[in-house]
């Protein structure tokens, strides 16, 4: 008697904790969807993603510190059976769009991107990094070279490193996409396109073509392709039990 106590004391436990889990993964984003078979987690990457600098006031931002330890939450509850990214960003800081593109193609749970207004600058391997990837035909990307602002110390390691960050980049979305590097570096070097700057802007169409996005997509082939990976992870899951 006291044992089947204990247990039910544990399973009570447990079940705190899942809701506390839960509860927090609400508060953070404030945005999850469900319906009868599944619940998914839906968090926006909006205006510039903010690093270790504030922006001024005034701007909207996505801040990384808020959305790693909602990202980790999220591939350890047991309640939330998928992940969609809505973009509509301007780019930021490389640094801090490369760790959370790290973190989203990391995950295990099954994960898509749908690109809405632009992706641009380090919001282009953002959108790589879920398992699938979708954009409306209306939105576009900007791909252009890494920049800096603020004073530069003009020597070759400053340059050496501005270089070797832009290969990162590069590196990342040709490992989450079907895009060739010598096609992304062709586009970021154009020099015809943007006034104040060389690169490419391209539409949602133009980025299926070179392999950068999977599909043209709006919110119901982005939901749709999601249930469609829940089932495959669910089906994985039963057959290693």
């Amino acid at each position: 008697m006291a044992e089947k106590e204990k247990n039910e004391g544990l399973e009570k436990n447990r079940e705190e904790a899942r809701q506390i889990q839960l509860e927090n993964i609400e508060m953070s984003s404030g945005s999850i969807a469900e319906n009868t078979r599944e619940r998914f987690q839906c968090i926006s990457i909006i205006g510039q993603i903010e690093g270790h600098y504030f922006l001024p006031e005034g701007q909207k931002a996505t801040k990384y510190e808020q959305l790693i330890p909602l990202l980790v939450s999220i591939e350890e509850s047991d309640d939330i059976d998928g992940l969609l990214i809505i973009l509509n960003t301007m780019g930021g800081d490389v640094e801090a769009g490369l760790a959370l593109a790290e973190m989203i193609a990391s995950m295990t749970k099954p994960t898509v991107s749908l690109v809405l207004g632009g992706g641009h600058s380090i919001g282009v391997p953002l959108a790589t990094a879920a398992k699938r990837s979708f954009i409306v035909p209306s939105a576009t990307m900007t791909i252009h070279p890494v920049r800096i602002s603020g004073m530069v110390v003009g020597v070759p390691q400053s340059f050496r490193y501005m270089r070797e960050m832009q290969k990162r980049i590069v590196s990342f979305i040709c490992a989450h996409s079907k895009a060739h590097a010598e096609v992304i570096e062709e586009l970021m070097m154009r020099p015809d396109q943007i006034a104040t700057d060389c690169g490419s802007i391209i539409e949602g169409r133009e980025a299926v073509e070179y392999g950068i996005i999977d599909e043209v997509g709006g919110l119901d082939s982005a939901l749709s392709c999601l249930r469609s990976l829940c089932k495959k992870d669910s089906k994985k899951s039963n057959n290693l039990k």
